[in-house]
């Protein structure tokens, strides 16, 4: 959802809770407050080009968007694209060495920070891509974000033993065609996830992995179209 309007972006640091430092965050502001806030969980790629976009259209939707650098503790600042090969070699080591226990905390640090924002409403959920995908889900399992949306998570059925602790509404987007969501993947995720009324799964026919990816080499436009959709309304029910 393109927008033509400007929106204030400023850069915060977060105090981690384990006190090894620091760490910043973007944040892009909504025209109007108080707004509800959204933690804009990074790809392996970091706080990149595509990420930003996304914040900003979070803040076009109405909510403050604020995306931590979630890499801090292994290289600050990580920026790549999914367009050379070097980059996904780069990515896929960060995201092997990444300590995703002390993401999930440096991601409630977040939430934290998020509710008391200038001109918050203090209401906050989380959008995640990918490794932020699967690091949505853990929030949903982990923390108090009053919304969880996660796009094409990785390896959620083995997490699916977590799913009696969601307690607030949790929305999963997962790509027909993901090879890191294989077709057995999926049918664990449908099959844990059905009924549940807090929980709802999505499945995008045609669509691969990182098909809301903006510019990226995966974008699927008639996919990404509707999950947004259906993540805006998500949003909105619980942020107000």
């Amino acid at each position: 959802m393109a927008s033509g309007t400007t929106y204030a972006t400023t850069h915060i640091k977060v105090t981690a809770r384990d006190g090894a430092g620091t760490f910043d965050a973007l944040v892009v502001a909504p025209a109007a407050k108080p707004a509800g806030a959204v933690v804009v969980i990074q790809e392996i790629f970091g706080v990149n080009d595509a990420l930003r976009a996304t914040a900003e259209q979070v803040a076009a939707m109405g909510f403050f968007a604020i995306a931590p650098d979630l890499f801090w503790r292994l290289e600050p600042g990580v920026d790549l694209t999914d367009k050379t090969e070097a980059e996904w070699q780069k990515a896929f080591a960060l995201m092997n060495a990444f300590d995703q226990a002390k993401g999930v905390e440096d991601l409630k640090a977040t939430l934290a920070v998020a509710r008391a924002l200038p001109g918050s409403n203090g209401r906050a959920g989380t959008v995640g891509f990918c490794l932020g995908g699967r690091l949505a889900f853990m929030m949903a399992t982990q923390s108090d974000a009053d919304v969880n949306v996660s796009y094409y998570g990785v390896g959620l059925d083995g997490l699916l033993g977590e799913l009696p602790h969601v307690r607030n509404k949790l929305v999963l987007h997962i790509a027909a065609l993901d090879k890191f969501v294989p077709p057995a993947a999926q049918e664990k995720i449908l099959a844990a996830t059905a009924g549940n009324a807090l929980i709802d799964t999505y499945v995008y026919p045609g669509a691969d992995h990182a098909f809301a990816r903006v510019n990226g080499v995966h974008f699927h436009a008639l996919s990404a179209t509707i999950a947004n959709g259906r993540s805006a309304a998500a949003l909105a029910e619980a942020l107000g």
